[in-house]
């Protein structure tokens, strides 16, 4: 303490000024100490000095000053680590005070420590953190989980828990598995909370939520202040609100939430692990505290479960009373950080002497004496072997009560892992885990480490968790206020198209289609929504949607109703509801009726269809006629007269007035078949003829958007959409072709002028307006070509507003009740329904592809009517050829090898014969072949007979 002697006669501001002289860095040599006590320096000292900077009297505390006690005691009674070395462990007292701590941290200093656990305050992690890096003394905190301590500025300050960055991350995890957008964070304004919640914000940000509002309060605060905050909380939209604070006074937050009706259903409170240490901390658990905590859900560092745990757990009570501490301190998972904390510094220190190392002290030649104070910075000493220790210790790999100790290369414990529990009246109950590996799960993280990492939102699993209020049913997480300021809404004031969106003198003071769907999807909500509508324009002219869009995104209106096409590049600054209708670019182009052609008739079939009918006409009389040609007189006779027969009977099946009967059964079912066929194709035939000769036929000069493009006509868009940026900026059309109309009869009036008049070739328009369009002028004008973009309209919303999901669900309720199509037929039905597009003769015309199925049919019967011909054939000619091969072979004997072709010759003649003969010639043949073998067989047995009857006896 001799350090301190004379601290009462140094004003303040002086000494903090000394305190800052502790972060200059070493510029000269400086001599070295040892810290043995035997004379050989590769000798184990006998005793090492460990320091211990906490905060006493609080929750955190009380538990870890137990923990040192055991794990100092446990350490030097084990043999095995150390090997004589003694660990003394020096405690310093905080006492929650940033000044205070850093006192303590530089007495501690003053014993040769080798390694400090602690601080507790993330706040004094930081300023400490400048006289660790000056001594290289590693700092190793149990509970500063800020995790801007883990940045490279601080290189020997070390977290043996995890810090907030993954906690934070957990808590990112959870709003975004119920699909919330906004949370409210409410944080103590010290290092610690402001840290933690920058961590928050950014993990937010990368799941497309927020913090809507930062409530922040200084440490300290009485209930009023608390409560002022909490006032103005609930002031917001956001349901959803993140406790970050200490645990020693956290739980007047909840109380005096309470007070404000904070905690009933519709609220969601999310702690972080500040929360369950104080629950913890509390033995037995105190029915009020719960009370005020149903519903809420908390998140606590996790530790694996274990025979080691549980038997230091065992030892608790024991502890306490030996330490003579209250009865209600209770155990929290700090106990065990700091347990392992300890241990974790002996085992470094085991490996650190193992490899030969001492542990030497050396004066720093920048701390010197001042003149005219008491402050002896020459008491402060390097620890020289500090920067090889510390890389000892980030080395470590091993077991320990909290799970796996060990660090990766940011200085962070591997595989960090969060309980969450939800606070009931009976007190906490986990509903699951979290871990950086898997996410949500309801099984313990170490027993999923073994498998691939899954993070997927398929893979998250939570258990019911019961919300304030005693709710099973996730909160949506947002209100609209009843205190709030109305729902500012951007009405585009047209003056065209007043059917969907214009100015009236109702209480609304504006009406029309899209208002009355908007005004049906807020009835359908389950809270009022106060709300204003604004007009946007001057009424002279239709205002720009785009800027309207701009608007919306700089919070000049909260929402833009009317009819508000949904396109890329609007999405990228605001949120659209479901559309509501469907919409689209097309093209309106004067028409004029088409002129007559003397061959229409060929019109219902592509040339296509009418080649392969007129292949399939023959064809069919081919198959017919050979089929027939054996049974059917009428399918025989000359050359020239069969072939006559064959045109004839095809193309007179068209008719069905073919005179040729058939008498085979293959040709009567080939027969039956086709004439289905054709009479498909006659009917089909009939139908499209008529559809050319009765439509009326409209032609244009312009057949599309291809060929608008192509051309150097002027084209008419409406004033104030996004038909003008899509056709300059997508398809490249010079701006000074452009023509902005103001309202309809601008329209008309450009259209009927044409080009050459002054007006304009085209209109590029959205669907619904050119149907209103079409309908007025009394169906003079039609749409050419295709759609040429697919899109809607919907309700545009402030980006990440809660209520556009809302209003997309309503909108697709209002049109599974068909009330959408009821508020359409209200306001879109109009005199004169016109039919939209050009009807071109192509559109009736038959093609190939229509009949490929009933062609397919008769090609399949066709084959199978020929394979059993040909088979037939085929086996008669085998039955009639034996007696003439005897004949041929006897010729051929005669005439030798030489005229093998002419045998081959010979016999596909006779083949043919055989095809050619009548079948009642065919089937005589066989009966006198049949008749003959039978009579040679006879006298075969006669003869054998009368030998045998010769031969001697």
């Amino acid at each position: 303490m001799g350090f301190f002697v004379m601290i009462r006669d140094v004003s303040m501001g002086f000494m903090l000024l000394c305190i800052s002289a502790l972060w200059v860095l070493p510029i000269q040599g400086a001599g070295r100490e040892s810290f043995s006590r035997n004379s050989s320096s590769s000798s184990l000292p006998s005793s090492v000095n460990v320091g211990a900077l906490f905060t006493y009297d609080s929750f955190i505390g009380r538990a870890a000053k137990l923990a040192f006690v055991a794990a100092i005691e446990d350490i030097n009674a084990d043999q095995s680590i150390l090997r004589g070395t003694k660990l003394n462990i020096v405690f310093q007292d905080t006492n929650c005070s940033g000044f205070v701590g850093t006192m303590g941290a530089l007495q501690l200093m003053e014993n040769k420590v080798v390694a400090a656990i602690g601080p507790q305050s993330s706040g004094i992690g930081h300023i400490i953190s400048h006289v660790a890096n000056e001594l290289h003394v590693p700092f190793l905190s149990f509970a500063a989980t800020d995790p801007t301590l883990s940045s490279l500025q601080y290189p020997y300050f070390l977290c043996t828990t995890q810090n907030d960055y993954f906690q934070m991350n957990a808590i990112t995890d959870f709003v975004s598995y119920f699909r919330w957008r906004e949370v409210v964070a409410i944080f103590v304004d010290d290092e610690y909370g402001r840290n933690g919640i920058s961590v928050l914000g950014d993990a937010l940000a990368k799941k497309r939520a927020k913090i809507s509002y930062k409530a922040a309060f200084p440490p300290g605060a009485d209930n009023s202040s608390i409560s002022d905050l909490l006032a103005s909380v609930n002031l917001m939209e956001s349901r959803i609100f993140v406790v970050h604070v200490n645990p020693d006074s956290g739980l007047n937050i909840f109380s005096v939430a309470k007070s404000l009706g904070m905690m009933g259903s519709g609220y969601v409170w999310i702690t972080t692990d500040w929360l369950l240490t104080a629950l913890d901390s509390m033995e037995p658990l105190d029915p009020r505290a719960l009370d005020l905590l149903q519903g809420v859900v908390a998140f606590r560092h996790y530790t694996p479960e274990s025979d080691n745990k549980r038997q230091f757990k065992g030892r608790w009570k024991n502890l306490r009373f030996k330490e003579s501490l209250k009865s209600d301190d209770g155990f929290n998972s700090y106990a065990l950080y700091a347990y392992d904390s300890v241990w974790l510094v002996a085992r470094a220190l085991d490996v650190f002497f193992s490899q030969g190392n001492t542990v030497t002290f050396s004066n720093d030649p920048s701390l010197r004496n001042t003149n005219d104070s008491g402050i002896k910075l020459s008491k402060l000493h390097i620890f020289n072997e500090g920067e090889r220790f510390l890389q000892v210790i980030l080395e470590m790999n091993y077991t320990g009560l909290t799970g796996q100790i060990e660090f990766n290369s940011e200085k962070n414990r591997i595989n960090p892992a969060y309980d969450i529990l939800n606070i009931k009246s009976t007190g906490p109950l986990r509903v699951g885990y979290w871990s950086n590996h898997t996410g949500f799960s309801v099984v313990p993280p170490e027993t999923l480490y073994s498998k691939p990492s899954n993070t997927s939102a398929k893979n998250q699993r939570l258990n019911e968790i019961i919300w304030p209020g005693e709710v099973i049913k996730p909160p949506r997480g947002w209100v609209f206020p009843e205190n709030g300021k109305p729902l500012k809404i951007g009405v585009p004031n047209r003056v065209s198209y007043k059917n969907y969106a214009s100015k009236d003198k109702n209480p609304l003071g504006v009406k029309g289609f899209c208002i009355d769907i908007f005004e049906a999807a807020i009835q359908l909500l389950p809270y009022p929504v106060p709300r204003t509508y604004i007009l946007y324009g001057d009424g002279k002219k239709n205002p720009s949607y785009d800027n309207l869009i701009s608007e919306v995104a700089a919070n000049i209106f909260d929402v833009a109703v009317g009819d508000v096409t949904i396109i890329t590049n609007r999405t990228k600054f605001v949120d659209f509801t479901q559309p509501f209708i469907e919409s689209g670019l097309v093209v309106v182009a004067p028409v004029k009726g088409a002129k007559s052609s003397p061959w229409s008739f060929l019109k219902p079939f592509t040339i296509e269809m009418w080649a392969v009918t007129g292949a399939l006409f023959l064809f069919v009389g081919a198959v017919i006629w050979i089929l027939e040609h054996r049974f059917n007189e009428e399918f025989r006779g000359p050359p020239r007269r069969q072939i006559i027969t064959v045109f004839w009977f095809s193309f007179s099946t068209m008719f069905f007035s073919h005179r040729e009967n058939t008498v085979s059964t293959l040709g009567r079912f080939v027969l039956l078949v086709w004439l289905f066929v054709v009479l498909i194709i006659n009917s089909s035939y009939t139908a499209s003829l008529t559809s050319i000769l009765t439509v009326q036929q409209l032609t244009s000069r312009i057949e599309g958007m291809d060929t608008l493009i192509a051309s150097n006509e002027p084209i008419g868009v409406q004033d104030g959409t996004f038909a003008w940026k899509f056709l300059v900026n997508e398809l490249n059309i010079a701006p000074s072709r452009i023509i902005p109309l103001k309202d309809e009869e601008e329209y008309l009036s450009a259209l009927q002028r044409g080009p050459r008049g002054g007006g304009v070739a085209a209109i590029v328009d959205e669907l619904p307006y050119i149907k209103a369009l079409l309908s007025n002028s009394n169906c003079k004008f039609r749409t050419v070509g295709q759609e040429f973009t697919r899109t809607g309209w919907g309700f545009a919303f402030q980006r990440d507003s809660p209520l556009a999901v809302d209003m997309s669900t309503a909108i697709l309720q209002l049109a599974e009740e068909g009330k959408l199509e009821k508020i359409r037929k209200k306001w879109l039905t109009y005199d004169h329904e016109c039919t939209m597009q050009i009807s071109d003769t192509e559109n009736y015309q038959i093609s190939v592809q229509s009949f490929w199925g009933l062609f397919l049919i008769c090609g399949v019967v066709w084959f199978i009517a020929l394979t059993l011909f040909c088979w037939k054939v085929f086996w008669q000619y085998h039955r009639l050829r034996p007696e003439e091969s005897d004949e041929v072979q006897a010729r051929s004997e005669e005439a030798g090898s030489s005229r093998g072709k002419s045998l081959r010759a010979v016999s596909f003649k006779d083949l043919i014969k055989v095809v050619d003969k009548r079948e009642a010639e065919i089937k005589e043949m066989l009966k006198e072949k049949s008749s003959k073998k039978l009579k040679d067989g006879q006298s075969s047995a006669e003869n054998s007979q009368s030998k045998d009857h010769e031969t001697p006896q």
